[in-house]
């Protein structure tokens, strides 16, 4: 049976009248999910090779200098979907001196090592935020920061219509909900996230992503939900190790970004 996943709305964008998507809120209830056959067999794939990744990660000399590396590479990577030109050369550059060829784009890569890093130690501080909606707006002021979208509100929930793809909203790819709808639909992926859902962490992570992609709530999209991706794993604690969780992300951006 093919699953419904959500509804269209009707509305205006840039003057032009198009339809934006509403996904239901999760899990997903016609018809619900469920593990069986050639989906189980695929998630059991997927726990052994997280499994095999989780040993890897404990074998690593030094976690510190790894995590060092590897999130300074997924940010370079994931900077340049929205654009950004700097290299990895670049960011250690600037990091050390302060100067770079390219010093607002290296500003850019930082701003989302120094998101991550806080949304990281948030969630791995007893005292500190869990992974929720205002975790992830604190997230957002700090990868705005200095930076272009800096003037269009860092931390604040769209109040317009955005696309995605497409030069103009009538020939987009893609039309997420209206900016009326976006508080409820980010309040109930909130709810669900810290539910007691008997799905299984994995595919509640999995979940939670795709949910939030759908919902594109601030500036600088792509940036914002590949910020989000590497926390959404914190989700019943895919991951143990946390250069498992660079390294399993880091993958995922290549995938996407090739396909792209």
């Amino acid at each position: 049976m093919r699953r419904i996943t959500g509804r269209y709305q009707v509305t205006q964008a840039g003057g032009e009248t198009v339809r934006a998507f509403i996904p239901d809120p999760l899990p997903p209830s016609r018809p619900a999910l469920a593990l069986d056959g050639e989906s189980a067999a695929r998630h059991a794939e997927a726990i052994a090779a997280m499994a095999r990744l989780e040993v890897a990660g404990t074998m690593v000399p030094d976690a510190d200098w790894s995590l060092y590396g590897f999130v300074r590479k997924e940010a370079v990577i994931t900077s340049q979907i929205e654009g950004t030109q700097a290299t990895l050369q670049d960011v250690l550059t600037f990091e050390a001196t302060k100067q770079s060829e390219r010093p607002e784009d290296a500003q850019e890569v930082c701003n989302y090592i120094d998101a991550l890093t806080y949304a990281r130690g948030e969630m791995a501080s007893p005292r500190g935020l869990p992974l929720t909606m205002r975790l992830l707006r604190e997230a957002h002021k700090r990868l705005m920061r200095g930076v272009r979208g800096a003037d269009k509100s860092p931390g604040e929930i769209r109040t317009s219509q955005n696309w995605i793809g497409g030069t103009r909203p009538g020939n987009a790819v893609y039309v997420p909900p209206p900016p009326d709808a976006v508080p409820e639909a980010l309040s109930d992926l909130d709810r669900w996230m810290h539910g007691d859902d008997t799905l299984p962490p994995l595919v509640r992570a999995g979940l939670a992503h795709v949910q939030f992609e759908s919902i594109p709530s601030w500036t600088a999209t792509v940036v914002s939900a590949a910020c989000w991706s590497p926390c959404s794993w914190n989700i019943g604690s895919c991951f143990r190790h946390p250069c498992s969780i660079s390294a399993w992300h880091s993958s995922a951006i290549r995938w996407n970004t090739t396909d792209v």
